[in-house]
Parts: structure tokens; sequence; C-alpha cells
């Protein structure tokens, strides 16, 4: 299955999906450590859905969001610069507001279905 090309903001902090901002992954882990964690992120939400209790999601929950954590999409930001968390903004009520309206209809309309 390919990546959608959802659009990514100028600082490379976000992309936008569903009409919303999502952080992306700390750029400076290595790779070996990206790729760790996005395996127990994959398996950690494959295990959400095969849970039979709410004993067993709430685990399995509590690893995707570790793992997410690792990956620096959430937890605190991953950048130096003082610049607030705008994760799950729409891009238009944001800081990217101007960036967003210099947008293609292409570009927009991959970020933003419906």
């Amino acid at each position: 299955m390919a990546r959608k090309d959802y659009p990514e903001t100028p600082d490379g902090r976000y992309f936008v999906s569903k009409g919303r901002l999502w952080r992306k992954t700390d750029p400076r882990l290595e790779d070996s450590e990206r790729r760790a964690a996005v395996k127990a992120l994959m398996q950690a939400r494959r295990d959400v859905g095969l849970a039979e209790t709410e004993a067993a999601t709430r685990d399995a929950r509590d690893r995707v969001d570790a793992a997410k954590h690792r990956l620096g999409e959430r937890g605190p930001v991953w950048w130096d610069d003082d610049a607030p968390d705008e994760t799950r903004k729409a891009p238009w009520n944001s800081s990217y507001a101007d960036w967003w309206d210099g947008l293609d209809a292409d570009a927009k309309a991959r970020g933003n279905p419906g």
C-alpha cells in the first residue's frame, strides 16, 4: 500500500490529514530507534483491534501511546524554538494559515478530503 501524499508544513513539523495538523516523527531519531518504535506501534495497533477485554484494550492503547511518545509524535515537542504544539488544529486556524492558503486545491484535497 502506498503512503498518501499528505501536505507537510514547510518546517517539517506536521502533516495535514482529515483537516488537522498531526506531528511528524522526530527527524533526529536514529533509524534503528525509529524502526523499532514503528514496529512496536504497528503491533500495538493490531493488538487494539484483536483485544477481547477492556484490560487488553487498555494495555494495547497504552503501548500505542508509548510508541508515539518514542517517535516524538506525542509528549514534549522535539523542536527547540519554543513554538507551541499545534497538533489537531485545523491548519487554516493555526500559525500555518498563510501556508495553507497558498496551497493549490489538489494539495488541500489530500489533506482535507470531503
